[in-house]
């Protein structure tokens, strides 16, 4: 995997791991609703038939675990050395093998870094560059690429009616980007071709052959 070594600072516009703990959270209500991810999540990448993947922004590695106890050969990268530390902690809790690393986005190559599966999940919203942050995602692909992100206004509503994030009108730390389902699916389809959307509350995922 290229990209910077374990212990480099993170890169501007880029944010390690998650800022609220959607994954173990016990509250009802999260639950249900990552439920619904976790559903949309897998029957897409079940529509691929990818056998191999790799995770853009991999976090704390729960995806990736997901993906390789569905029997994907699957490598993963975060930004942040200590992300990648956890989610190394994570796999070997889950018994799997899953090659992690710390990677700039920028910095990644089809050369070594390509899949048939990329996987890129609640990261472009965090990034100063998303155009060319997703030129990079296409080139790894060949030729599936799975991208979700929160969906707004609704994520911020949603923020703000559990009390939070007021003084910031409900927006989340670290994201710079606000992407509607429409303009998520504008500024994809400017550049792949578009499988499927899907929008199970508060996200919207979007599946892309490039």
């Amino acid at each position: 995997m290229t990209g910077p070594e374990p212990g480099v600072l993170p890169v501007s516009g880029q944010t390690g791991g998650n800022y609220y703990d959607k994954y173990g959270s016990r509250n009802p209500v999260v639950r249900r609703l990552m439920a619904g991810y976790f559903d949309t999540f897998d029957r897409l990448v079940a529509k691929t038939g990818a056998r191999s993947a790799i995770e853009v922004g991999c976090g704390e590695g729960h995806l990736s675990i997901r993906l390789a106890q569905a029997g994907l050969k699957v490598r993963a990268c975060d930004v942040s050395a200590e992300v990648i530390d956890q989610a190394r902690r994570n796999a070997a809790q889950a018994g799997v093998d899953i090659p992690l690393g710390t990677a700039d986005i920028y910095s990644l190559s089809p050369e070594t870094d390509g899949a048939e599966l990329v996987i890129c999940c609640e990261v472009m919203e965090h990034l100063d560059s998303p155009q060319k942050a997703f030129d990079v995602l296409c080139r790894l692909a060949s030729p599936y690429l799975i991208v979700s992100v929160p969906r707004e206004p609704l994520w911020r509503a949603l923020n703000m009616a559990r009390g939070r994030y007021w003084s910031e009108l409900g927006n989340t730390p670290g994201h710079v980007q606000h992407w509607s389902t429409t303009g998520l699916v504008n500024f994809i389809g400017a550049r792949a071709t578009i499988l499927e959307i899907v929008t199970p509350t508060p996200w919207t995922f979007v599946l892309c052959r490039v």
